[in-house]
């Protein structure tokens, strides 16, 4: 039989997990697939998100199976909704997305712009 500490412990402990799990979900698919760069380019992989970063690694241009590890910047939903087009390419280029990622078994940061949603499958 069960204790009341130990249901109030496995409770909160199962509420403490719901709002990761929520979050996991909002924050985008769980693997890319790189789009928009050259049959001859490659996305680089930077230590930090920023271009002027250095390159900790190269993505080839069909490539599927990139795990997200999480971005930031680019335009909310309601900037999104709200904006013109032309605002949005301005907020864009002050606050450009860019997506930490896991790619065969290099950690770093790419431009959020040339990334899809993706497959873990291989």
């Amino acid at each position: 039989m069960k204790t009341i500490a130990s249901r109030r412990f496995g409770a909160m402990f199962i509420a403490c997990l719901l709002p990761a799990v929520a979050a996991a979900e909002a924050d985008g698919p769980d693997y890319f697939r790189v789009t928009g760069v050259g049959a001859e380019d490659v996305l680089n992989i930077r230590a930090e998100p920023s271009a002027a970063s250095p390159k900790t690694g190269e993505i080839p241009p069909d490539a599927d199976c990139i795990r997200n590890l999480g971005c930031r910047g680019g335009l909310s939903f309601e900037e999104f909704t709200t904006l013109t087009k032309s605002q949005q390419a301005e907020r864009l280029r002050d606050n450009p997305r860019w997506c930490s990622i896991e790619y065969q078994e290099v950690i770093g940061w790419v431009a959020g712009r040339y990334l899809t949603e993706g497959s873990s499958a291989k």
